[in-house]
């Protein structure tokens, strides 16, 4: 009996925690967090398209040039297919190995940039609250009376 009294209450903090984890979970989606991870998502692959039409088309050509050569594939796309050396029969190419480096650091460059900037904005908005004037604060109760009594000394003179 004890056993299905102690299955029981293991069942019910069970359905408690993930009622926990659900209620969460839906904190987080609807925050707006996962909303700007989206957006940011979409911006990040429509950029990752001009990179890659900037590597292909002019970042591929120059290293195929210092390499050795390049080809195109279906699509159009030069492909850095020169560039190797060969080690018993198996052959190392490293002039694509250079053109993802360099799309990654092109990207990587861009983002810091967008995120230095972003950084930068609100840091100015957060000065500007810093910067606005406070109010005065109201006088206390003993302040108050204190120029209350002043006053009254200054009548009797």
């Amino acid at each position: 009996m004890a056993n299905e009294i102690n299955a029981a209450d293991a069942a019910k903090a069970a359905a408690g925690k993930a009622g926990g984890f659900l209620k969460e979970f839906k904190e987080f989606a609807l925050k707006g967090n996962v909303m700007d991870m989206a957006v940011g998502v979409i911006v990040g692959a429509a950029f990752q398209n001009i990179v890659n039409a900037l590597t292909n088309s002019f970042i591929n050509p120059l290293i195929g040039l210092v390499t050795g050569g390049a080809k195109t594939d279906e699509d159009g796309n030069i492909i850095v297919s020169a560039g190797s050396w060969s080690v018993g029969g198996v052959e190392f190419t490293y002039g694509a190995f250079i053109s993802a480096v360099v799309n990654f650091l092109i990207i990587a460059f861009i983002l810091f940039l967008i995120l230095k900037a972003t950084n930068a904005a609100l840091n100015v908005a957060k000065k500007k609250e810093e910067e606005a004037p406070k109010p005065d604060p109201e006088p206390t109760k003993e302040e108050l009376l204190l120029t209350e009594i002043r006053d009254l000394l200054k009548e009797k003179k």
